[in-house]
């Protein structure tokens, strides 16, 4: 009996398409051949051309230049893509603009180009602001390891705002982090965030603070502090923060050259909450939050 059943399970396996067995698109187009190459063959090199095939004829353009653009990434021709999606987003429909742009702020943070990346994360808290992200829908569906779910606006601000966080880390500005982390913290608070924030008042020599943001995380309070890399980080975040305590009780941050609080970061969110929304407005009601605090950011 289990014998005849294995077998009608196998026949059934047998009638599985091939695309569909190895997760590829359907078709003998270009695009469909780059996808082959890249998931079947193992062979991004001959991926890459096919990609700029698809491109050419005009073959699910959005798709093929973002695909390409990870198959670059991942052979370490980060600059290449960028000038790729530069020169070839605009064969791309209005709808797709959002998850390129997602994919060049990927590369940019790749291949260390940070201002362009702060340039490009305001422009998307921008959309936001604006009500235009998600072509206007309150929630969009999201890939990750190939699972779908629903991200909503409330969740793509934060996350966009930690991204912003990161970027001025890397810059050295450690107010300007400050602030952007603590916002994205108001909004969808994680355990993650919460570690950043915390490194950015460790390098402003606020100790004491730092030990409270930390302490959540510590305490299991926010989401993702029993993920065993949050844990790792909060504890190596604790005992930097043992050693440098008995330094100097506070310290204004030196920030780099040409590099101020006002003329950097009230750009950043001063703008979001005044410049990009007129009297009309159709603000997000997480923008309202924030405008609720601004006179706190220029201080």
């Amino acid at each position: 009996m289990e014998g005849g059943l294995m077998k009608m399970v196998k026949k059934e396996m047998d009638k599985e398409p091939f695309h569909v067995i190895h997760k590829v698109p359907s078709g003998d187009g270009p695009y469909v051949r780059a996808k082959h190459a890249q998931l079947v063959q193992k062979d991004p090199e001959a991926a890459i051309v096919w990609f700029w095939k698809a491109i050419n004829a005009g073959d699910r353009v959005d798709s093929a230049l973002k695909d390409m653009a990870v198959v670059m990434k991942q052979l370490d021709r980060t600059e290449e893509a960028i000038e790729a999606i530069k020169s070839f987003r605009g064969l791309c429909p209005k709808h797709a603009q959002e998850s390129i742009d997602n994919v060049l702020i990927d590369l940019y943070k790749k291949c260390g180009r940070v201002d362009e990346q702060i340039m490009l994360l305001k422009h998307k808290l921008r959309l936001i602001y604006l009500g235009e992200a998600f072509n206007g829908k309150p929630t969009k569906t999201a890939r990750s390891h190939g699972k779908k779910f629903q991200v909503s606006v409330k969740q793509e601000t934060s996350r966009i705002l930690g991204n912003l966080g990161w970027a001025y880390m890397q810059k050295g500005n450690y107010m300007a982090a400050e602030v952007v982390y603590r916002k994205a913290q108001m909004i969808d608070p994680d355990s993650n965030k919460a570690c950043n924030l915390c490194y950015c008042l460790i390098k402003q020599g606020r100790y004491d603070e730092a030990h409270s943001v930390l302490w959540d995380v510590l305490q299991h309070k926010l989401p993702g502090s029993d993920d065993l890399k949050s844990r790792n980080r909060a504890e190596e975040l604790l005992l930097e923060l043992q050693e440098s305590w008995q330094d100097l009780p506070l310290l204004m941050p030196n920030l780099p050259a040409g590099l101020t609080f006002e003329d950097d970061f009230v750009e950043v969110l001063e703008r979001v909450m005044n410049e990009w929304a007129p009297a009309r407005s159709r603000r997000l009601p997480i923008f309202e939050q924030i405008s609720q605090i601004r006179d706190q950011l220029a201080c």
